[in-house]
């Protein structure tokens, strides 16, 4: 049943990361204008040329506003990638013991380490 869940799970969250498709590609798109718009008017001197890379900026800014389900997206990827990685996490098997080095198998004989080294 809980292999059943976890299936169904990543089905739902592969059916929003695929209709996030292009929400996530408007979002670059936007972040890479907003940042170079960003860039070009910090370098330029000219009032002019800070206005036009200012409204450039903007709308950029306003590109990626319109892409926030974007993170809906991006959010369902990342949760599809961490389950996918600890997938098998659950059938590893724990490390087995050494009964030589198993303080609780042979009392008597680490009690008598103890009283011998008084």
């Amino acid at each position: 049943m809980k292999k059943f869940l976890l299936i169904t799970a990543a089905v739902i969250l592969a059916i929003i990361a695929l209709s996030s498709v292009g929400h996530i590609v408007g979002l670059a798109i936007s972040l890479f204008i907003v940042y170079f718009s960003y860039k070009q008017f910090m370098a330029t001197n000219s009032t002019v040329g800070k206005i036009i890379w200012a409204i450039i900026g903007l709308i950029g800014f306003s590109g990626l506003l319109g892409s926030l389900p974007a993170l809906a997206g991006i959010a369902a990827i990342y949760i599809l990638y961490t389950g996918y990685k600890n997938w098998d996490r659950n059938k590893e098997t724990p490390p087995v013991v050494n009964n030589e080095e198993d303080p609780f198998k042979g009392f008597e004989r680490e009690w008598e380490k103890l009283k011998n080294q008084r």
